[in-house]
């Protein structure tokens, strides 16, 4: 049976913990940054986990 391939584009967008869970960032950091409080861009630069419902299906992707 032939390997799993890894899928380049979640590859680039999640990092595996310690753990195995999986860290994310977040959205609508990228621009249109005028009309957003610093606070929130400041709160936007931090990472996040993915949710549980979404790391069995990104879990396929990244072997």
């Amino acid at each position: 049976m032939a390997k799993m391939k890894t899928h380049r584009a979640s590859a680039k967008r999640f990092r595996r913990t310690g753990t195995g869970k999986l860290r994310r960032y977040k959205a609508y950091k990228s621009h249109i940054t005028g009309k957003k409080s610093p606070k929130r861009i400041r709160n936007l630069r931090k990472g996040s986990l993915v949710s549980k419902s979404d790391q069995r299906r990104i879990d396929h992707m990244i072997p």
